[in-house]
C-alpha cells in the first residue's frame, strides 16, 4: 500500500523543473526579497529624518510608522532570513538535506500565520471594516471599499488568501520533495546487475563497504 507521502512525492514542479531547481531559484527569490528590504531599512536607520518625512507625507499622518527599535528588529530578521535562505540555496545546490530543514520549518511557520489571518476574518468579519478606517485619508479607493457590503469584502478577503495559502502549499510541498530527493540520494543502494527474473543483487553503500574486513586469500595451489 502506497502511503501519502509517497503518493504526493515528485522530483518535478513548476515550469517542468526539477525539484532541486525549483528550491534554489525559490531560495535566490526570497533572498533578493529580503536584501531590498534590508537595504530600505539601513537607508531609514541611516537618514531618520527624511524616512519620517517620507511616510508621514506618503500616509497624510504625523506619527511614526516604526521607530528605530523596531526598524533594527526587522532588519536583524531580514538578515536571518537571507542566512537561512542562503542555507536552503547551498543545501539544494551542495545536496546536504539538513541545510534545507531551516527554510522548511519557516515555510510552515509562513502558512501557519496566514492560516491564523484567514480564521480571524472568518470568525470576525467586522475587522475588515475597522481596518479600512484606520487606513489614511489618500489611500486610493477608500470609500469605496467602505461602501461595498461587509459579506462580499469578507468573501473577496477570503479568496485572496486562499490563492496565496494554495500558492504557499504548492512552495512547501516542492521544497519537501527536494529535501526527500537529497536525502535519498545519500542513503539509497545502488543497483549493480539482476542475477534473474525476480532476483537483484544491490551493492551496499559506501561507508559499509570500506567497514567490511577483507577476506583472507585463498590457499596457495599445489601440485599433487
Amino acid at each position: 500500500m502506497i502511503s501519502p507521502w509517497d503518493r504526493w512525492y515528485t522530483t518535478s514542479c513548476c515550469l517542468c523543473c526539477h525539484v532541486r531547481t525549483g528550491t534554489i531559484i525559490l531560495g535566490i527569490w526570497y533572498m533578493l526579497i529580503n536584501a531590498v528590504v534590508l537595504l530600505i531599512l539601513l537607508s531609514a536607520l541611516n537618514d531618520p529624518v527624511q524616512y519620517h518625512h517620507l511616510t508621514s507625507s506618503d500616509l497624510g499622518t504625523d506619527m511614526d510608522v516604526m521607530d528605530d527599535a523596531n526598524m533594527c528588529i526587522a532588519a536583524a530578521i531580514s538578515l536571518l532570513m537571507i542566512l537561512i535562505c542562503g542555507m536552503a540555496t547551498y543545501g539544494a545546490y551542495k545536496q546536504h538535506a539538513a541545510w534545507i530543514i531551516p527554510f522548511f520549518c519557516y515555510q510552515i511557520f509562513d502558512f501557519a500565520l496566514n492560516t491564523l489571518v484567514a480564521i480571524s476574518v472568518l470568525v470576525y468579519p467586522n475587522t475588515i471594516q475597522d481596518y479600512l478606517q484606520q487606513l489614511p485619508g489618500t489611500f486610493p479607493y477608500k470609500e469605496d471599499l467602505m461602501s461595498t457590503n461587509n459579506m462580499c469584502l469578507v468573501l473577496a478577503v477570503l479568496l485572496f488568501i486562499g490563492c496565496i495559502l494554495a500558492f504557499k502549499a504548492y512552495l512547501i510541498a516542492c521544497v519537501w520533495n527536494c529535501y526527500r530527493y537529497v536525502s535519498g540520494r545519500s542513503g539509497t543502494e545502488v543497483l549493480v546487475y539482476v542475477t534473474t527474473n525476480d532476483t537483484t543483487v544491490l551493492l551496499p553503500p559506501y561507508e559499509e563497504a570500506v567497514a567490511i574486513p577483507p577476506k583472507d586469500p585463498p590457499p596457495q595451489y599445489t601440485l599433487a
